[in-house]
């Protein structure tokens, strides 16, 4: 009898160890954080605030995360596995983890970040924080656009200024032998 509740207790972690491989294959990032001395209105606050990002927030066992990382081939995580650890998942946008995160270490001053990964790259706390203080994408976009239409832009002015100094040579040519 006891050990079909230990298969069963077995095949219950084995699904949710599957679950949370699941969830880092399927992010386009990960941030671990400390979550240790936030009060529960606090915790809501991030929550909501995480959720309204349309980011994934979990609170997991450490073992099992670590079985989880270390069978994708990650185990660079295993140090930071240790405490309290929650996990942020950035389904729609890899920046948007890092950004909401470091603004509540910032206002309440008792979590961490650990480390993290983006686009399946793991990251230090402090490549967390450089992620955070990235502009929107919408803002790198546009600068990107700006700089490849700036050649073009220029092209088109020496090309209208060649053209435009060509018609006035013409029309100087044709006024002169007008006289």
């Amino acid at each position: 009898m006891a050990s079909k509740a230990s298969e069963s207790i077995l095949s219950a972690k084995r699904e949710i160890i599957d679950e949370i491989k699941d969830k880092i294959q399927g992010a386009q990032s990960v941030v671990l954080m400390s979550y240790q001395g936030l009060t529960a209105a606090q915790d809501t606050e991030l929550r909501a605030k995480l959720r309204e990002a349309g980011v994934e927030y979990k609170v997991l066992k450490n073992r099992l995360v670590r079985i989880a990382f270390n069978e994708l081939g990650y185990t660079e995580f295993d140090k930071d596995l240790e405490g309290p650890t929650a996990l942020a998942f950035g389904h729609a946008d890899a920046v948007a983890p890092a950004k909401i995160l470091n603004e509540y270490v910032g206002k309440f001053g008792k979590i961490e970040i650990k480390s993290g990964m983006v686009d399946k790259v793991a990251i230090s706390a402090d490549g967390v924080k450089e992620l955070a203080d990235l502009p929107p994408k919408e803002i790198l976009v546009a600068k990107v656009l700006g700089m490849l239409q700036a050649p073009i832009t220029g092209f088109v002015r020496v090309l209208n200024g060649t053209i435009g100094g060509l018609a006035i040579a013409l029309k100087a040519i044709a006024d002169k032998q007008e006289a």
